[in-house]
């Protein structure tokens, strides 16, 4: 049997169902919210549940059937919302809110449980093997497939494939010459079907559901070539009611409840956070046990300079109402290290209470450094044009804490409430300063706070994975294998298109 012949194990089906109204379309955006919510906290379980069966295929060869049965629900349901909604505007009948497939709902989507995967292909097909149809599939749908949210510009998450791409654009061309006709244009209709088919079938070979490499292969129209009739029928008129086509699939052997589903949702939330936790903590772990010198964590080493006579930090805001010990326990010392580029020029450091830092540096020609630059050190910083201050800056009696002399000048403040601010210029006060400098704070309550992370990771990890786990295990004793309902699909024929709405 030629790949032309050989049906593909995702079977995508789906009919027209006729009259459709020529304006509901229009606000379908705002009828699918409901759906749009409720899919989104199921993709969080469906992800989870992939990455689970990852681990459970790399190691036993076999995707654990509760799991399955619940990624095949979600892409069901997901395949029903789109059909009703901008992915295919196929139907006005509202979707049901059930992972279970609706015999008589004009979409469905059915994926044989496989006994048997590859061990070896989990490592590469969700990635490096389908590199090529990813790139098919952003064609497809503008970007991006719905079965991991792709981040827009703003940050903003987008999770529907109907919103750009052929699929978007043809869907669009179908509701206008709907709305103006009342009539559904049926090669739009196909040729939108088999984008939307081939989408289903990159999702679940991504979503590690079948070892069978998706095929390049167009299959338009309603019916998947894997949907076969249940036994022999007669030629069916145009626009005829259609055979009731059955599947080879063993029928799922797993109920998923509300109940379940919920828990399933919830431990998916709750693992995700953990991940999230988890990595912070981890990553703080590391900065405060290995990345400390002299007990300071530091910022990198940056060049600063100016042509005019002072680096200047924007105010230090340390304003905590008088609670000194928020300043103590989240800071603790600070400590800042400059050295010139010319080993003969003498520097001065100070910290000054910003009124005062102002006062003296009112009408001098200076440099702000306001922010931390990208890779977390100090920003470079914007000019103040100005003259010549009007005395060395080590002759001044605002200083809190200062430092001046040749060489590298190392500055250690206790900070205290109220806005600051630190000044580098040269001792004598000319222009000119260029040095490489760098902060750091001591931060004595960054080891709770790693540690807090950390137990409060661990803890919801294990509360997730109890959900997930106890919810999977009862899914896949609740009830036995039965037999798998058949459903109405279209038959080809000689329709030459779907009938008519009455008219408006």
């Amino acid at each position: 049997m030629t790949d032309q012949q050989t049906p593909y194990p995702v079977r995508v089906d789906a009919v027209v169902d006729a009259p459709l109204s020529r304006w509901l379309w229009l606000v379908k955006w705002l009828l699918l919210l409901p759906h749009l919510v409720v899919l989104a906290l199921l993709w969080i379980g469906f992800v989870v549940a992939t990455v689970i069966a990852w681990f459970a295929i790399l190691i036993t060869g076999r995707y654990p059937r509760a799991l399955f049965d619940y990624d095949v629900g979600v892409l069901r349901w997901s395949w029903r919302v789109h059909y009703y909604g901008y992915g295919a505007l196929g139907t006005d009948r509202y979707p049901p809110f059930t992972l279970a497939d609706v015999p008589d709902y004009p979409a469905h989507l059915e994926v044989p449980y496989p006994e048997r995967l590859s061990r070896g292909l989990v490592l590469v097909k969700s990635w490096l093997l389908a590199l090529p149809h990813w790139l098919v599939v952003a064609l497809f749908v503008g970007g991006g497939i719905w079965i991991g949210a792709s981040a827009a510009d703003d940050g903003a998450w987008d999770s529907g494939w109907g919103l750009g791409g052929l699929v978007g654009i043809l869907v669009l061309v179908a509701g206008v010459v709907l709305l103006f006709t009342g009539r559904y244009p049926q090669s739009v209709y196909d040729f939108v079907l088999g984008m939307d088919r081939w989408v289903l079938r990159v999702a679940a070979y991504v979503a590690l559901m079948t070892d069978r490499y998706p095929p390049f292969r167009f299959d338009m129209g309603g019916t998947d070539p894997g949907t076969q009739p249940a036994v022999p029928t007669g030629p069916v008129p145009a626009g005829g009611p259609a055979a009731l086509p059955a599947t080879s699939a063993p029928a799922p052997a797993q109920r998923w409840g509300a109940g379940r589903v919920t828990a399933v949702v919830a431990g998916a939330i709750l693992l995700l956070l953990s991940t999230g936790l988890l990595a912070g903590g981890i990553g703080l772990a590391w900065a405060d046990t290995t990345q400390r010198e002299d007990g300071y964590l530091s910022t990198p080493t940056d060049d600063l300079a100016t042509s005019g006579y002072a680096l200047v930090t924007g105010s230090i805001d340390l304003d905590v109402g008088g609670d000194e010990w928020v300043i103590d326990e989240v800071l603790g010392e600070a400590r800042l290290d400059v050295t010139p580029a010319d080993p003969s020029v003498e520097l001065f450091l100070g910290v000054a209470r910003t009124a005062d830092a102002d006062g003296y540096l009112d009408g001098v020609g200076y440099r702000a450094v306001d922010d931390l630059g990208a890779d977390g050190g100090l920003d470079e910083g914007r000019d103040i044009p100005g003259g010549a201050p009007a005395g060395a800056p080590g002759d001044q009696d605002i200083w809190v804490a200062q430092a001046q002399g040749s060489g590298t000048q190392t500055l250690d403040w206790t900070p205290a409430d109220g806005d600051w601010t630190v000044v580098v210029m040269r001792a004598d006060g000319s222009a000119g300063v260029d040095v490489d400098a760098r902060a750091g704070v001591t931060a004595p309550f960054l080891p709770w706070l790693w540690g807090g992370l950390l137990v409060t990771g661990g803890v919801l990890f294990v509360v997730g994975a109890l959900l997930v786990g106890l919810a999977a295990h009862r899914a896949a004793s609740s009830a036995p294998p039965g037999p798998v309902p058949a459903w109405p699909a279209p038959q080809p024929g000689p329709a030459a298109g779907p009938p008519a709405a009455p008219p408006s």
